[in-house]
């Protein structure tokens, strides 16, 4: 059932045709639009594929991905950087510049995030947390693209998992969950490695191949080194601060990525006036201290998004993150409620409030020529 739904969402037709072919004639005579201020367009644009898009009111000529053996991450080995993005042949494109609507465009063969995340592999529970979670307009806003090779760390039971490893799987993209160590003397640890290989491993037709690594306290090779295109973490820094392992979980993060690749945050936002030490057992982390975490180990901060933001959590709840949907926790270590506790009232304010922050390693790391 599965795999026949992928394939219906494959074969859905094309939304849009694909651009002409080899540069406009705006872009033959230098007057064509770039994605980013500052680029240059050549006197003769490279023959290649050319999509005109709208871009809020304004027509604008991109250079479409050009995929294909020995290019990196769609983009041409000349690539250089410019202050807003990257620059191939002369025409500005960034990773994260096309909707999947463009998407859809460019490859009609493969299915959008959205029609994905529609997929009956999802469970109804799991569809019905899209309202909190946005989990496309998250990935859309990361640059998530479905030839990339990308890093789900601690992806635990799978919900992101069943949106991400069906959309690279069909797009010839690659899949990693860094997940706990399976030496691990923790049963839990060691049920929930056991249940996501049962779950995503052993279904390929859906979830194509699921690559396992692993983050922990004494492991931080979570892919190959300069392999990943994207690393991704939902709702786990505050984790690895609370078990002293967070400095060394992103200097992993940086050494798995290309240069030039993302890392993708999103976790339960602790207010900044709040006592540090609330890092410890809220399951809150400073949006400060993701950013400091990441600047040590040597990414520059690229954008944020208030798409996970939910202001009508305060963070000072009696069991912290997790006396909100979806874990909804009622009673302490003593099995007590506290006098007066209200689990409607909890209810009522949803799940947490998050931060989403995209980050870029370097173009110019690990050596990188730039010409």
């Amino acid at each position: 059932m599965r795999a026949s739904t992928l394939a219906i969402l494959l074969a859905l037709p094309a939304l849009a045709a694909c651009g002409e072919q080899g540069p406009s004639e705006e872009m033959r005579t230098n007057e064509g639009t770039a994605n980013a201020p500052g680029t240059t367009i050549p006197d003769q644009a490279p023959e290649g594929r050319y999509e005109t898009v709208d871009r809020e009111g304004e027509e604008t000529i991109i250079a479409l991905p050009p995929g294909g053996e020995g290019e990196d991450d769609g983009y041409d080995a000349r690539a250089s950087q410019d202050e807003e993005g990257m620059v191939r042949d002369g025409v500005a494109y960034s990773p994260d510049i096309l909707s999947d609507e463009d998407r859809d465009r460019l490859d009609p063969g493969q299915a959008s995030l959205e029609q994905i995340a529609q997929g009956d592999w999802r469970s109804e529970d799991d569809r019905a947390r899209d309202q909190y979670r946005n989990p496309v307009e998250t990935l859309e806003f990361f640059g998530l693209r479905p030839d990339m090779t990308v890093v789900e760390v601690w992806p635990g039971g799978g919900w992101y998992t069943e949106v991400i490893a069906p959309y690279l799987a069909q797009g010839g993209g690659t899949y990693y969950a860094a997940g706990f160590d399976p030496e691990t003397d923790s049963q839990y640890q060691r049920d929930s490695i056991a249940a996501f290989e049962r779950e995503f491993a052993s279904d390929p037709d859906t979830y194509g191949d699921v690559n396992m690594t692993v983050l922990s306290p004494q492991e931080a090779e979570v892919a190959p080194a300069g392999s990943a295109d994207m690393v991704l973490t939902f709702r786990n820094v505050h984790n690895f601060v609370m078990n002293g392992f967070a400095e060394n979980a992103f200097e992993g993060f940086y050494e798995a990525l290309k240069p030039g690749g993302v890392l993708g945050v999103v976790d339960h936002r602790l207010p900044e006036d709040a006592d540090d030490e609330m890092e410890r057992s809220s399951g809150y982390v400073k949006r400060s201290t993701v950013m400091a975490l990441a600047e040590e180990a040597g990414f520059e901060f690229v954008r944020e998004a208030e798409i996970n933001a939910n202001p009508q959590d305060t963070a000072d709840h009696p069991f912290g993150v997790w006396t909100l949907p979806p874990t909804s926790r009622t009673q302490g270590s003593d099995g007590q409620m506290p006098e007066g506790f209200d689990a409607e009232r909890y209810a009522e304010i949803g799940e947490s409030d998050r931060f989403t922050l995209m980050f870029r390693k370097p173009l110019a790391a690990d050596g990188a020529l730039m010409e």
